[in-house]
C-alpha cells in the first residue's frame, strides 16, 4: 500500500461521486477478505490505513485453546507454538499480516472487490440521483443506435431512448445533441434503467413552458395536450390574468415562441386551443379550424355528445384519417359523434314522420351506428379506440392502417381486418 494507491482511489471518489467512508471501508472489507484466504487465518482481522501517507497495518487476532470449537476465531496450541513458541493455553495470538506476502491473486481478488463494490454504489447514486427527475426535460448526446433504440449519453449517466418513444421519421446520428423527457426510471441487475421520451404529451407540455414565460410564472396555464407525435398535436391553454391572451401567449410575436417548439419536434404541426369549462365552447374550440354549427350533449355522465356541423366542413372536422376528430377527442376528454346537418335532418325527418329511409339514407345511418354493433371487436377493443376518439363506424372508415396501429394493442393484422369488416 502506497501513497499512489491512496491517490487513485480518491479519484475514483471524485469521478464516481462516492462517499469517502464507503472506499475505505470496502478496501478494508478487501484486505480481510484477502488475508484470510493467503494466511489462513481467523476472522478477527484489523485494518489500519494512513489516508495521507497510504501506509497500512494489518493484525490478526486468534484464541489460544487446547480443543478448537471455533475455527474462525481459535487456534490450537500446537499451531500457536509454531508461530509464538511462548504462548499459552487463555492467551491470544496477535500476528502481523505483511501486504507484502499478498501474493499477485490475493492482490488481484482485492481489486475485484473494489471495483465491484465501486460499481454497485456508482449505480445506486445515479439511481437517487435521477428517480426524483421524472418529469425533467434533459439534453445528452447520442452515444448509440441499437435497432432502433438511441443510446442517451448524460452527466455520469446513460438513458435508453426506445424506438416507441421516438417522433416517427426522425433520424440520429452519433454525437448529436438530443432533448428528451425522462419517462420513467426503474432499477434493474444491470443497473439504473433511465427511460426517455420524445412523444410523450408531457414534453410537449414541457417545451411550451420553456419558450413562454407566462406558462413557466403561472400566469398561462396548459390545461390538456394531445399528441400524435411527429404528425400533429392540440394544446389546450387558460390565462389566469384577463390581460393576457392565453393562445396569444404561446404563439409569440410572428410565431416566434410555437415556431420554436415545432422546430424541435420535427416540424410537427401544433393546435393551440384556448380552454373553457363549458363543455361545448372546449369542443368547438377544439375541433377547428373546422366550424361547429350546434353541439348537443347526448351523455354527461358517459361524456358522449353530438356535433353538428355544415355539410362541407364534415371533412374538416374528422380531418385526414380522423385525426383532427381524434385529436380533439383526445384533448377535451369526450366523446364527440360528428354529423352533417343534411344526415342529421333526415334522421329527425324519419323519427318524426316514421318515413323509411332509402339504401343511402341506411348507409349513412349505419355508418353513424357505434363501434360495438361491429362484427369482431370485442369491448376491450373498442374501449380502445374510443380512447383514441374513434367512436362510431364513420370514424373507423375514416381511419388507416398507420393511424389504427398508432393506437397500443392494434396491430397491422388487426387494423386491416378491422378496416375490412366495415368497408363490406
Amino acid at each position: 500500500m502506497n501513497y499512489e494507491v491512496v491517490e487513485a482511489l480518491g479519484q475514483i471518489m471524485r469521478e464516481k461521486n462516492i462517499e469517502r467512508d464507503l472506499v475505505w471501508d470496502t478496501l478494508k472489507m478487501g484486505l480481510v477478505a484477502a488475508a484470510r484466504k493467503r494466511f489462513e487465518v481467523g476472522e478477527r482481522i484489523v485494518v489500519t490505513i494512513d489516508e495521507d501517507t497510504g501506509q497500512m497495518e494489518m493484525t490478526s487476532y486468534m484464541d489460544v485453546v487446547e480443543e478448537i470449537e471455533d475455527p474462525e476465531n481459535e487456534i490450537s496450541l500446537e499451531d500457536a507454538r509454531k508461530i509464538n513458541p511462548d504462548i499459552n493455553v487463555g492467551e491470544e495470538l496477535v500476528q502481523d499480516l505483511a501486504f507484502e506476502d499478498f501474493g499477485r491473486n490475493a492482490i488481484q481478488a482485492v481489486k475485484q472487490v473494489v471495483v465491484q463494490r465501486v460499481r454497485e454504489a456508482e449505480r445506486e447514486n445515479i439511481y437517487e440521483n435521477y428517480k426524483d427527475r421524472v418529469g425533467e426535460v434533459i439534453t445528452g448526446s447520442v452515444q448509440q443506435v441499437d435497432r432502433g433504440n438511441i443510446i442517451v449519453k448524460m452527466e455520469r449517466a446513460e438513458a435508453l431512448l426506445p424506438w416507441r418513444e421516438q417522433i416517427r421519421r426522425e433520424k440520429y446520428r452519433q454525437s448529436e445533441t438530443i432533448r428528451a423527457y425522462i419517462y420513467e426510471v426503474q432499477r434493474s441487475t444491470k443497473g439504473p434503467q433511465i427511460i426517455l421520451s420524445r412523444a410523450h404529451p408531457e414534453f410537449l407540455n414541457l417545451l411550451f413552458r420553456t419558450e413562454v414565460p407566462e406558462i413557466h410564472e403561472g400566469i398561462v396555464e396548459v390545461k390538456a395536450v394531445a399528441r400524435e407525435p411527429g404528425d400533429r398535436s392540440k394544446i389546450a391553454v387558460f390565462s389566469h390574468d384577463d390581460r393576457v391572451d392565453a393562445v396569444g401567449a404561446c404563439v409569440g410575436m410572428k410565431g416566434t415562441r410555437v415556431q420554436a417548439v415545432v422546430r424541435e419536434l420535427n416540424n410537427e404541426r401544433i393546435d393551440i386551443v384556448p380552454w373553457s369549462s363549458d363543455p361545448t365552447t372546449f369542443v368547438t374550440q377544439a375541433l377547428r379550424p373546422a366550424q361547429v354549427s350546434q353541439v348537443n350533449i347526448l351523455d354527461i355522465e358517459e361524456k358522449k355528445m353530438r356535433v353538428v356541423v355544415e355539410d362541407d366542413q364534415l371533412s374538416l372536422a374528422i380531418g385526414k384519417s380522423g385525426q383532427n376528430a381524434r385529436l380533439a377527442a383526445k384533448l377535451t376528454g369526450w366523446n364527440i359523434d360528428l354529423i352533417k346537418r343534411s344526415d342529421l335532418e333526415r334522421q329527425l325527418m324519419a323519427e318524426t314522420f316514421g318515413t323509411e329511409t332509402d339504401d343511402d339514407e341506411s348507409e349513412i345511418l349505419e355508418g353513424s351506428s357505434t363501434l360495438d354493433q361491429v362484427d369482431g371487436l370485442t369491448p376491450k377493443m373498442v374501449e380502445r379506440l374510443s380512447e383514441a376518439g374513434i367512436s362510431t363506424v364513420d370514424d373507423l372508415k375514416s381511419s388507416d392502417v398507420d393511424s389504427l396501429t398508432s393506437i397500443p394493442g392494434i396491430g397491422k393484422a388487426t387494423a386491416e381486418k378491422m378496416l375490412a369488416t366495415v368497408q363490406e
